[in-house]
């Protein structure tokens, strides 16, 4: 059956991932209101297209902080690639070079930063960061993510704590005994290992914004920090000297009851007045979910569980396949909205439906 949209890659990963792993990758927090509201929240807003305006010429291209990119999605940092498919992020980093944009790798990764470069050499790729309690090797890692040619790094604002995921909590979730978080392999004795390949609560959560200047300190790396939900945070990122911001709900794993991210973007970029870039993950399914959260502001989407599908249908060629599904659908949006490229798609076009 050929895949026509991101839903048939959903359901493919649900009937083969193990119910364990698919647990763990669709999980949200405690109800799932958040996880399912970033969903809906694109089913309230509506277009406002143009007509007869000449849709012969298009262009799909745009910039995160000055390096161009084929179309305005890229992946988003998720954990443990290799539950999904035995390359993992190897995998992922090949798909996002082939199709030209930006992949965000994750502290939580199932290949090491070095393998992840080695693997998509011509690669655009930031890298997200978690604090460590032992601030000696987050240190290390900023300098050999610096090292291996990353060209962003990205500080998860949200996960002072690991929010209650009740799937994972039933299914007692572990990684399998041949896969680690591979760039802390080797620096923690095995049996103390019982947070997602981690000793628990490890992550530092006394992390604060003037975390920031500490990150700024380390590396020459733009920093871009993930996780902010109202405009008080946005400011006090653009504040600290940030150079991007991206609008998160974690795919609602942390708060549950938080705003939809599409819903929080507008009073973001309001604030920040383009004086950083804004962008946005959570809920996007469709070429046209996509051009809603540009038209609302955001400068580039970033998927999360649907690379996740794509890498458990075929590897690098189902994310690509993923990547070019929503590629076409955001082209054919754009020419059916009457925008020729995307710096011409802005606030007008939208509007929120009174349902």
């Amino acid at each position: 059956m050929p895949m026509i949209c991101l839903s048939d890659f959903e359901a493919y990963a649900k009937k083969h991932l193990s119910k364990t792993t698919w647990d763990f990758f669709a999980a949200g927090a405690d109800e799932c209101c958040t996880r399912d509201e970033n969903l809906l929240a694109y089913k309230r807003i509506r277009f406002r297209p143009r007509m007869l305006r000449d849709m012969s010429v298009m262009d799909t291209r745009t910039t995160l902080l000055g390096t161009e990119i084929s179309f305005p999605v890229g992946i988003a940092p998720t954990g443990f690639h290799r539950l999904a498919w035995p390359d993992g992020e190897k995998s992922t980093a090949r798909a996002a070079e082939a199709m030209n944009t930006c992949y965000i790798t994750s502290t939580f990764s199932t290949c090491t930063v070095e393998e992840i470069a080695a693997a998509a050499p011509n690669g655009f790729r930031w890298f997200q960061l978690y604090i460590h309690r032992n601030r000696t090797l987050s240190e290390g890692l900023v300098r050999r993510v610096e090292a291996a040619g990353f060209q962003g790094l990205v500080l998860t604002a949200d996960l002072p704590y690991t929010g209650k995921r009740r799937d994972d909590i039933r299914n007692n979730f572990q990684l399998p005994p041949h896969m680690t978080v591979k760039n802390f392999e080797g620096v923690f004795e095995e049996e103390s290992c019982s947070e997602y390949g981690l000793p628990p609560n490890s992550i530092d959560p006394s992390i604060n914004w003037n975390d920031i200047y500490w990150l700024q300190s380390l590396t020459r790396l733009p920093i871009i920090v993930k996780g902010i939900l109202t405009k008080e945070d946005a400011d006090l990122a653009v504040r600290h000297g940030v150079q991007g911001i991206i609008v998160s709900n974690h795919g609602g794993r942390q708060l549950d009851g938080g705003p939809a991210t599409i819903d929080a973007l507008i009073e973001i970029v309001d604030t920040v007045q383009d004086r950083v870039e804004v962008y946005l993950d959570g809920g996007i399914r469709t070429g046209s979910d996509v051009l809603k959260a540009l038209a609302l502001g955001a400068k580039c989407v970033f998927l999360g569980r649907p690379a996740l599908w794509g890498l458990t249908y075929k590897g690098e060629e189902g994310l690509r396949e993923v990547l070019q599904i929503l590629h076409d659908e955001f082209r054919l949006s754009m020419a059916l909205a009457g925008c020729h490229n995307v710096s011409g798609i802005g606030r007008n076009l939208v509007q929120f439906s009174k349902l």
